[in-house]
């Protein structure tokens, strides 16, 4: 939850500095946000090829449980189409691209704000921070009510790694390795659901 609120501080910062003029990164004759959008999905990969045990660990997973990735995009999706009845100034491609970002907010909101611009991200960034810290502070009632499989699910691209130590708390060490193929398959959707959305 720490890293979350590091998070939050720093775009305040950021967007407060961008208000005031104190950084113009209009001048500088380069796009910013591709490099850096560039430098994270580098980063991703890094992080992703660098984790090897938790690939071979997947062996010992009942097969039925390497569906849950499937399940929790699926349910993710399925939410926004009905949240978009709720938002009818909205398009539901909108809703849809926001909720692709299952959690991952540095990601998605850049790809949105690419897109759709800075409104948009920045709707986005603040929506899955909030998945993020509502499975950090729910995932106790959420495995209590809904089972150990539903604070991964809660968790979406975090449950690799953010909101990894309080799946393992509630949920049982006997469900890190699914947690981590959870967020590892979920993560790996992210650019291209939401690219996908923000195109149409």
């Amino acid at each position: 939850m720490k890293g979350s609120l590091i998070i939050v501080a720093f775009f305040i910062a950021g967007t407060i500095a961008g208000y005031a003029g104190w950084l113009s990164i209009d001048n500088l004759g380069v796009d910013v946000s591709f490099i850096a959008l560039s430098l994270l999905m580098l980063c991703v990969g890094i992080g992703v090829g660098n984790d090897i045990g938790a690939l071979k660990g997947l062996r010992t997973l009942n097969p039925r449980l390497l569906l849950l990735p499937v399940v929790t995009i699926a349910g993710t999706l399925l939410g926004c189409c009905l949240i978009a009845l709720l938002l009818p100034w909205r398009q539901l491609t909108d809703v849809l691209a926001i909720g692709s970002g299952f959690g991952y907010y540095s990601l998605s909101s850049i790809f949105i704000t690419e897109y759709r611009g800075a409104e948009l991200g920045t709707v986005a960034l603040l929506a899955n921070i909030s998945r993020e810290i509502i499975t950090l502070l729910g995932a106790p009632l959420l495995a209590r009510f809904f089972g150990p499989l539903a604070p991964i699910s809660s968790g979406g691209a975090t449950s690799m790694d953010t909101t990894l130590p309080i799946i393992t708390n509630v949920s049982g060490k006997e469900f890190v390795i699914l947690s981590i193929y959870h967020g590892f398959v979920v993560d790996f959707s992210v650019p291209f659901l939401v690219t996908l959305f923000c195109s149409l």
